[in-house]
Formats: structure tokens, C-alpha cells, sequence
């Protein structure tokens, strides 16, 4: 048995329960009691009970909650997480036996899930793990973190730049292995949440419309998880409602970006890099996207010239996009002479695949990983990464997220996943 103590650091009490049947509060009294904890700390009540208690006393270091009374669980965890202090360690259970449910859970923060009814064994060692999590030594994210902030800007409409920001993004949390922020600036008519099959949810509306309430909880609560390493923040604001900021939203945003992840990538509209050029001062590497015309090739010259004028620091990356050989508007040659800039990167025009990724929402570099295209993309992480000064090998696990604000499920055994079958 366990030492017993009754409360964690800072007054919070280690353990809370709330169970909506007698036998699950019996089997959940036993397996407390067996670990030392207080057994009074098993409440009859489910997920509701628990966001109603919690909203009036501090969050437990380790919660215990019944979901089979609740129509929508994953609204209902959200509420919970507005209840909670960072760091507290959650355990659902419930009846829905389903692995989109689990993995979407698990997206959400939680810890564990277990379905009903409940086996004691199982209860046991999910307790155990918890604990273990709990008192497991904490590694500070900033030790040996070092952060790469990329911008992606299209010289004109439709050049490609939110297809490739949504695959750059893609590339550095899955095969850089790094964790990443996808943060879409085209406040209406942004294309990246619907490129990965999202919805792109209130966060940065609420970002720009109280940019006070922006810190580490906020991202964590407003983003919309894509992976298990990216993240997107962006909006689908009505048309004939304006966004009015100065851009100290977006500011605070990528600072709060630099401390939860190992990479973000920003799809910045032409329009917003013209009207808040102080936020070039967080970026690292600017991606110029481009096509091979004539009037591209003028807005281009122009973007390079305003990126040496304004941001001297900034390394700038040249792609150009939808390239057909056979179907230049001026030579490559004349195009590179005119921008006095070579084109870093060339990506092939691949009509099929596009329409493949857009039907999958999938990122095009995903869907592409295998032909010339994706071999491309990859060259383009690469150059990428060396421009920021990081070495492109995938690397460094931790600086997640979830593991800032108090998720340790990488240190448990992965047992939860055994009790889900697949849907069909």
C-alpha cells in the first residue's frame, strides 16, 4: 500500500471521483482506499457534477470522471478543462466503445479512458500509472528547446501559399518529429483548418477580441488539435464582420508559441504582413511563394524588397509553385535575372494529386509523400531547418503541448487502447 497522504502541493487534494453508479463508486471507494487516498473523496455524480464542484473549489491533482450520463463527451471534457488547473491529471470512463472517441479524448488532455462497467484491475492500474505520472520529475520545456518560426507568404492570390503552409506544418511534426503550431492569419477566408478536414473553432477570434486572456491554458484550449504534434489556430470570421486589432493578439500568440512548441509556421496574408510588420520581428525564415508569370514575378520583386527593408533578419526561402515546364509564362532564367533572387525551390504541378489531397483533407505534402512532389517537399523542410540554424533530422521528444500544461501519457505503459476496437 501506499503512503498515505491526503493533499498534493499547493492544498489540492491528491485524488477526486465522481461516479454515476453505486458499483462504480464501490469499486472506486476500494482501489482509493488501497492506494491510501481519502475513500470520502468518491462523489456520487458524474462528468457534470464534476465541472459543477470544481467550478466553486480547486481541482484535484488526479480526477476520476464518469462520462456515461453525458450526450456530447467531448464538449463536456472541455468544460471540465475550464474547471481545472493546469497539470491536473483526468481519467474518464464511460460506455461508448469507440476508438475516435478514445483518440479524440485523448487529444483533448485526458490521461486514460476505460470503459464500463469498470474491472477493478483496470481502475487499479490506471490509478497507479496516474501516480506515477504524478510524481515523476517534471523537465523544464525551455531546457535545450530551441524554437523555429517560419513564415509563409503568397506574392499573389492562388499562388499555393496555404497549401504549403499546411504541408510545412505537416512535415515538421511528422517527419521532423517536432511539435508544431499551424496559426492561419486570413482571419475570413482562411483555407488551412479545411485543408486538414478541421473546423476551425473561436480561438483567435477570441484571441484578437480579448488578447489579455492569452497565455499558456488559452493555447492550449483554443487550438484544434490536427495530430498528436500539430496544432492549428484560425477562424472563419463572418464576412461582414471586421476584425479590429492592432496585432498584439497575434504578437502574444507567437510568443506564447515560442514557450508550448518546437515549431511554428504562420500562413500570413500579403494584407496583414503590409499592416502589422512588427510581427516579422518573431520570425525566423520567411517563405516567399511565387508562381512563374509576369505579374507574380513584379509582386515578387517587391516582396523581397520590403522583407530587406523591414526585416533584415529574416532568412528568405524563394518557392515557386505549380510549375509546368512546358507552360512558363518567361523563362525561369528571366525570372530569377528579374527578382534578382534564385528560386530555391521548384514544385511540379501535379493536378491529380491535389484533387486527391483536397478529397482525403489531407496536406498535399502528405498525400504526395511518395512521388517527386514529396520528395520536394522534404527538400524544402530541409532547406528550411538549415536556414533556421536546426539540424533537419527529426529529434527532440517533449516540448509537446500537452506535456507543458501537465500531460505525461509518454511515460505510462500504453495500455488503454487495448480495451477500444476499432470502428468499422
Amino acid at each position: 500500500m501506499n503512503a498515505p497522504f491526503k493533499l498534493g502541493p499547493g492544498g489540492r487534494d491528491m485524488f477526486q471521483a465522481y461516479a454515476c453508479d453505486d458499483t462504480s463508486v464501490g469499486i472506486l471507494t476500494a482501489v482509493t482506499a488501497e492506494m491510501g487516498w481519502q475513500a470520502e473523496r468518491v462523489f456520487k455524480g458524474g462528468l457534470r457534477n464534476a465541472v459543477q464542484s470544481l467550478s466553486v473549489s480547486a481541482s484535484p491533482q488526479i480526477l476520476f470522471v464518469d462520462m456515461s450520463e453525458s450526450i456530447d463527451p467531448l464538449t463536456d471534457i472541455n468544460s471540465l478543462a475550464e474547471v481545472c488547473e493546469p497539470g491536473t491529471i483526468v481519467i474518464a470512463c464511460g460506455q461508448v466503445n469507440d476508438v475516435r472517441l478514445y483518440r479524440d479524448l485523448l487529444a483533448s488532455g485526458i490521461q486514460d479512458y476505460l470503459l464500463k462497467p469498470l474491472n477493478i484491475d483496470h481502475v487499479r492500474d490506471a490509478l497507479i500509472n496516474a501516480q506515477a505520472a504524478f510524481m515523476a520529475p517534471r523537465q523544464e520545456h525551455g531546457e535545450g528547446h530551441t524554437h523555429v518560426a517560419t513564415a509563409v507568404i503568397g506574392v499573389r492570390g492562388g499562388v499555393g501559399a496555404s497549401t504549403f503552409a499546411t504541408s510545412l506544418a505537416w512535415l515538421m511534426s511528422e517527419q521532423a518529429g517536432r511539435s508544431t503550431a499551424l496559426l492561419d492569419l486570413d482571419l475570413h477566408f482562411g483555407t488551412d483548418a479545411l485543408t486538414l478536414d478541421l473546423e476551425p473553432g473561436r480561438g483567435l477570434i477570441d484571441a484578437i477580441e480579448n488578447p489579455s486572456r492569452i497565455d499558456g491554458l488559452f493555447i492550449e484550449r483554443a487550438m484544434v488539435r490536427a495530430s498528436e504534434k500539430l496544432a492549428i489556430l484560425s477562424a472563419e470570421a463572418p464576412i461582414n464582420q471586421p476584425m479590429l486589432t492592432d496585432g498584439g493578439a497575434f504578437h502574444q500568440l507567437l510568443e506564447e508559441f515560442r514557450g508550448a512548441f518546437e515549431c511554428s509556421v504562420v500562413d500570413m496574408p500579403r494584407q496583414t504582413l503590409i499592416q502589422f510588420p512588427q510581427l516579422m520581428a518573431d520570425i525566423q525564415v520567411a517563405v516567399v511563394v511565387t508562381e512563374i508569370t509576369l505579374a507574380a514575378a513584379r509582386d515578387t520583386i517587391r516582396m523581397l524588397s520590403w522583407l530587406r527593408a523591414n526585416a533584415p533578419h529574416v532568412k528568405t526561402l524563394v518557392v515557386a509553385d505549380k510549375m509546368q515546364a512546358n507552360a512558363l509564362e518567361i523563362a525561369r532564367k528571366d525570372f530569377e535575372q528579374s527578382i534578382e533572387h534564385k528560386i530555391d525551390i521548384v514544385l511540379p504541378y501535379d493536378m491529380r494529386l491535389a484533387a486527391q489531397a483536397a478529397k482525403l483533407g489531407k496536406p498535399l505534402a502528405e498525400v504526395a509523400k511518395n512521388s517527386k512532389l514529396g520528395q520536394t517537399y522534404a527538400a524544402a523542410l530541409g532547406q528550411i531547418l538549415d536556414l533556421s540554424g536546426e539540424p533537419a533530422a527529426a529529434g527532440r521528444k517533449g516540448g509537446s503541448l500537452l506535456e507543458k500544461l501537465g500531460d505525461f501519457r509518454d511515460l505510462l505503459p500504453k495500455r488503454g487502447a487495448k480495451q477500444i476496437k476499432e470502428a468499422d
